[in-house]
């Protein structure tokens, strides 16, 4: 009984490292996705002021609406960059945190 009390403890101990490592990997991960998202954040404010300025700067209705379409079309296209980083970041996140348990099970010949 005392041997299977000490397999438990040491299966609750391996079992523990491996939590403790995933987490860290999904926190080092998580903190990359929160600094990407606030440097996006400030980009987006910065380029839509400056977008609302050269609207208003416009001389012409016509230039005002090439200032906006101009703003539109970048703005589409830098959101879509982002969320492409943003899905990567969130892939390498879940492969880090996942890396503790394949091994594990690659070492216990029962993950083929």
């Amino acid at each position: 009984m005392i041997a299977g009390f000490e397999e438990l403890q040491i299966f609750h101990k391996d079992n523990s490292e491996l939590m403790a490592e995933s987490f860290s990997a999904m926190s080092k991960g998580m903190q990359a996705i929160s600094s990407e998202l606030s440097s996006y954040s400030q980009k987006s404010f910065d380029e839509g002021s400056a977008a609302v300025e050269a609207v208003l700067a416009a001389g012409t209705l016509d230039k005002a609406f090439e200032a906006q379409t101009a703003f539109a079309k970048s703005s589409y296209e830098g959101m879509v960059t982002e969320m492409t980083k943003l899905g990567d970041l969130y892939a390498d996140m879940a492969k880090e945190a996942s890396k503790p348990f394949t091994g594990a099970f690659a070492k216990s010949g029962t993950g083929k």
